[in-house]
């Protein structure tokens, strides 16, 4: 595949876009605040994050997303590490603090920032001017204004691969470039996607779910999850098209936005067996959700029979949603640089552990809030760590019981 970076490789009409904006004396305003989306606003000005200073001008930016910045760059660098290189596209990159992050702290070797506002090429090019730019097959980054496909596209006919591409898009946006985004992928690449749409993943737009990720989502629960579990399978469902298959490293949910958040591994090749795509049912009665698989539609049922209380979503990803092997590299370089340990950088330390956690195989889809188990055996809310201590206990003694039927089966095998 080529190394040449992208500029040397894009056709002639768009270098001369990247050289010479349609608007090449962009006017830097420090306005206090401007309305970006339909009642969403952003402070302007400069800020500092893990240490690089950036101003935000006019883009849309939030404070609250530093964690899925933080979650990125970790993961990223895991990715250097296994494979000695790192070409980055950041495909809406924004104010360029994204990719500024990559540059400076995951050590990506060339990095591609694309928007399609050309009014923010100033404040992106004073962001990523931090980092020294090199000329020729030796320039790091370069900066360009154009649709997310097009330049998904362009690249891709170009042959100009990429190790990570980062789609950090609005609403359920994300599922328009993910085709263009696996194609311009080199094989075993990474693809960071992201959905703010919370309205679909509560099930109060199903029509629109169904648009955007192939999946009819009625109201659950647990809608953070679904939301998750949502935004993998459209991507499962895109990649099996062009004859790959993905793997979720981490899926991240914050209140904010809310913004889900899913970084991929993409590789060519069969489908496994056990696709994890399927539907997730939940029972309104006794309040049970389980997964059921395409061959299962027919037998979808609760136990407690509960008449019309049963609601269906799919398909959608079933399998887990983190790789524990790929969470504890990350939590260890996080430990390695600083951002966790001492006192320092608990949200963050907290969020990996609670993701290596949950990255068990054996744990099924959904989950019942403490307040509601309480609720529906009659009792009074136990602590948490009550409730922790008693899952331990129960953990442990059939880990127990395993062990002993396996020493049992040996002592049966050998005698």
């Amino acid at each position: 595949m080529l190394l040449t970076p992208t500029l040397l490789l894009l056709p002639k009409a768009l270098s001369f876009n990247i050289t010479r904006p349609q608007n090449p004396n962009p006017q830097f305003k420090l306005h206090r605040h401007r309305h970006l989306r339909p009642g969403i606003r952003c402070a302007s000005g400069v800020h500092t994050e893990r240490g690089l200073e950036f101003e935000s001008g006019e883009s849309f930016f939030r404070h609250e997303s530093a964690t899925g910045r933080d979650l990125g760059v970790l993961g990223a660098y895991i990715y250097r590490q296994s494979k000695g290189e790192l070409r980055v596209l950041d495909a809406l990159c924004g104010c360029g603090i994204r990719s500024l992050r990559y540059l400076a702290e995951a050590k990506a070797d060339f990095l591609l920032a694309n928007d399609a506002n050309d009014e923010y090429r100033g404040v992106i090019l004073r962001n990523l001017g931090k980092v020294e730019r090199g000329f020729g097959d030796d320039r790091r980054w370069v900066v360009t204004h154009f649709d997310a496909n097009r330049i998904l596209s362009e690249c891709y006919l170009q042959r100009d691969f990429f190790d990570l591409i980062d789609i950090d898009s609005f609403g359920s946006d994300s599922s328009m470039f993910l085709r263009s985004a696996m194609s311009t992928l080199r094989l075993g690449g990474l693809i960071y996607v992201t959905s703010t749409d919370g309205y679909s993943s509560g099930g109060h737009r199903p029509v629109h779910s169904l648009a955007s990720y192939g999946a009819y989502i009625s109201p659950m629960p647990f809608s953070n999850e679904i939301g998750l579990r949502a935004l993998i399978g459209g991507a499962v469902r895109e990649a099996s098209v062009l004859g790959y298959h993905v793997t979720p490293l981490f899926s991240y949910y914050s209140y904010h936005g809310p913004v889900f958040r899913v970084l991929l591994r993409v590789n060519r090749g069969k489908l496994p067996e056990n696709r994890h795509y399927g539907f997730i049912s939940y029972c309104n009665k006794c309040g049970d959700s389980k997964d059921f698989s395409w061959d299962e539609l027919g037998q979808i049922h609760c136990p407690c029979e509960g008449s019309g209380s049963v609601v269906v979503t799919g398909p959608l990803w079933t399998g887990p949603l983190h790789c524990a092997s790929y969470l504890s590299e990350m939590l260890n370089l996080a430990e390695q640089w600083g951002w966790i340990g001492n006192g320092v950088g608990t949200v963050l330390e907290k969020l990996l552990r609670q993701m290596l956690d949950e990255s068990d195989p054996r744990l099924p889809s959904g989950y019942m809030k403490m307040d509601e188990m309480a609720s529906r055996g009659k009792i009074n809310t136990p602590s948490m760590k009550t409730m922790m201590s008693a899952i331990c206990k129960v953990t442990t003694q059939e880990a127990l019981l395993d062990m002993n039927q396996e020493l049992l089966l040996g002592l049966v095998y050998n005698g």
